[in-house]
């Protein structure tokens, strides 16, 4: 299949205003033609969650990407109905990959299902999509604010380079969406590494003190994490993490010995 013939769905949970969803378009124009849906609103922290009171309405902009055109439709809805609605209403036909990114801030650890980067990259990768999700390590005051100075090059580096590679693999088996994560200041010679999921908390609640303004910052126990994982890879390698990720939650353990063990509890 050439470039010409491939579908690529681009979201985001930052909302369609996003520096982040335009540098992601630029990485992908090259690869195919790029549909964009996204959030209307800022949608962090959505996980992939599915609220009842989303009105689920659908505008149409027409960018320009790199010289190429780009359709950007803005739908009212969490990062997940966005996809639903992406793949269901406003394609034509089911994308060959569904990106999401590129985020403002770290999606590490056991934080992942909070995140609406990956819920949404999970809803498409739950039909059967090649999904990613692409985060870059940002100052915590961007997060919401999206600040315009953020440098997305190496980012942007790194969404082409692994959607170019998840278009061309035959099977990914298990592997159904690949978790992205990027370093500050990384550049396209920065190293990566392929990394599983800590399962420690990236970021951890602040402010308890007033239920209505509860905060978060970053853990103070990173130099605990494990070596092989991705808050590892970021806090104390500096490179970028690729972790791949099953939407099969099941333990990976004998099914049987666990049922025995079970039972002898009896």
């Amino acid at each position: 299949m050439n470039n010409n013939e491939r579908l690529i769905i681009l979201t985001n949970d930052d909302g369609v205003s996003s520096p982040g969803l335009v540098a992601a378009a630029v990485a992908l124009v090259s690869l195919g033609r790029v549909l964009v849906a996204a959030p209307r609103e800022q949608q962090s922290g959505s996980g992939r969650s599915m609220p009842k009171n989303a009105d689920g309405k659908i505008e149409r902009v027409s960018k320009m990407i790199d010289g190429a055109s780009c359709d950007f439709y803005s739908i009212g809805g969490s990062p997940a109905q966005v996809v639903q609605r992406g793949l269901f209403v406003v394609s034509d036909r089911m994308p060959d990959l569904v990106v999401s990114g590129i985020n403002y801030g770290e999606n590490l650890g056991a934080d992942l299902t909070i995140s609406g980067t990956v819920g949404a990259a999970w809803e498409a990768a739950s039909y059967g999509i090649p999904a990613l999700a692409v985060s870059l390590q940002t100052d915590m005051n961007s997060h919401i604010n999206h600040r315009l100075d953020v440098d997305f090059s190496g980012a942007i580096h790194f969404t082409r380079k692994f959607a170019k590679r998840l278009l061309d693999l035959d099977s990914t088996n298990d592997v159904d969406l690949l978790n992205i994560n990027v370093p500050m200041n990384a550049n396209a010679n920065t190293a990566w590494k392929i990394t599983s999921q800590s399962r420690k908390q990236y970021f951890v609640p602040t402010n308890l003190s007033n239920p209505d303004l509860i905060q978060y910052k970053r853990a103070d126990d990173h130099e605990d994490a494990e070596s092989d994982s991705d808050i590892c890879a970021i806090t104390k390698e500096k490179v970028v993490s690729i972790t791949p990720i099953s939407i099969d939650a099941t333990a990976r353990v004998s099914l049987l010995d666990f049922e025995e063990k079970m039972r002898t509890l009896d």
